[in-house]
């Protein structure tokens, strides 16, 4: 494995760990321009206001969301693959389309995979693609 690799895993490692303690300006340096896409939902968020948004409204609901990673590899190219479980507690009102779900206690876990692709020859994030079924977190609350 190159060093290029390595830094890309580290990145992805870093990121996601400080996701999980809700450090929301070390997540947005592990980018070169914050973006997701979401797969699940099919929104995108763009730029780092956009994210920021996207990381508050995914806080609202869960503010004890975390992740377990499963797997994590990357190829020849400039893409780092994680598999991982996604878990946390609904505590706040969830918004799903025009419905409010109030806060029902409950926890959930689901298995979950994403892409992070890198800009070329850097080991910051251009974009984060999750891969998840909505519908799995809401038949555990």
């Amino acid at each position: 494995m190159n060093d290029l690799t390595e830094r890309r895993l580290k990145t992805v490692r870093d990121h996601m760990a400080l996701e999980c303690v809700c450090d929301w300006d070390a997540v947005i340096a592990t980018f070169e321009h914050p973006r997701y896409e979401m797969y699940g939902t099919g929104a995108v968020f763009d730029g780092e206001e956009a994210v920021r948004g996207y990381f508050a409204a995914s806080r609202t609901p869960f503010p004890d969301q975390s992740n377990e990673i499963i797997s994590l590899g990357a190829g020849d190219g400039d893409t780092v693959h994680v598999e991982f479980w996604l878990m946390g507690t609904h505590l706040g009102p969830l918004k799903a389309g025009k419905v409010t779900i109030d806060p029902t206690g409950k926890s959930f876990r689901v298995r979950m995979a994403a892409t992070f692709e890198f800009a070329k020859g850097s080991d910051k994030i251009i974009c984060e693609r999750p891969y998840f079924d909505q519908s799995a977190v809401l038949k555990q609350l």
